[in-house]
């Protein structure tokens, strides 16, 4: 396990980057139906109506098992999409089945921004996130350009909340020992992976 005091943010990310990319497309098979058995059967998943979940890319943990499930199991799933201007801001967007995904700036594929189809993040009830390193205790590394930190920011500013429940989804090479939180972080409740669960303080 990586010593996140020892490493800068951003060589920590390189690291954990690097670890991630690593694993054969084999491992990332095994991996996604290793999340799936971990999640599908979970109440957490079970009673959610609206879920939002992530494509997975540059060797992120795979969660479309788990989208293919919530739509078959008549759930509305949803994808981050990024918007045209401010362009920092995020919005989370309904799935629908079938429908044709573009890629944003990033090369990630997206819906094409339809309001109609967007939903306030504090109306979902279960929000699936990528990151690039986890601790134990609900400590997240995400890519660094604050998309859901921005989006949950009003989390921070309540002592408790329902919904959405966070769950930071990833693979077990991904966890260090504690991560120093900077003052913007959102802390997660949980972080799955293909091993097991952590559940954060």
């Amino acid at each position: 396990m990586i010593c996140a005091g020892s490493h800068s943010r951003q060589s920590l990310r390189r690291l954990l980057r690097q670890a991630r990319r690593a694993l054969t497309p084999l491992q990332q098979k095994h991996a996604a139906k290793a999340l799936y058995r971990q999640l599908a059967q979970d109440p957490l998943f079970r009673r959610a109506r609206h879920v939002a979940l992530y494509l997975p890319t540059n060797g992120e943990i795979d969660p479309r098992p788990l989208l293919r499930e919530a739509q078959r199991r008549g759930k509305q799933a949803y994808l981050p999409v990024l918007n045209a201007w401010p362009r920092e801001k995020m919005v989370f967007q309904r799935l629908l089945p079938g429908e044709r995904l573009q890629k944003n700036r990033f090369r990630i594929l997206e819906p094409r921004a339809n309001p109609a189809q967007q939903r306030k993040v504090w109306a979902l009830d279960l929000v699936m996130l990528p990151l690039v390193g986890f601790d134990e205790y609900g400590g997240r590394l995400g890519m660094g350009a604050g998309f859901y930190d921005r989006s949950l920011a009003y989390l921070s500013r309540r002592r408790q909340w329902r919904k959405p429940t966070l769950l930071g989804l990833a693979h077990e090479c991904q966890k260090v020992d504690r991560l120093e939180l900077a003052s913007w972080d959102v802390s997660l409740q949980a972080t799955v992976t293909d091993s097991g669960w952590y559940e954060g303080q």
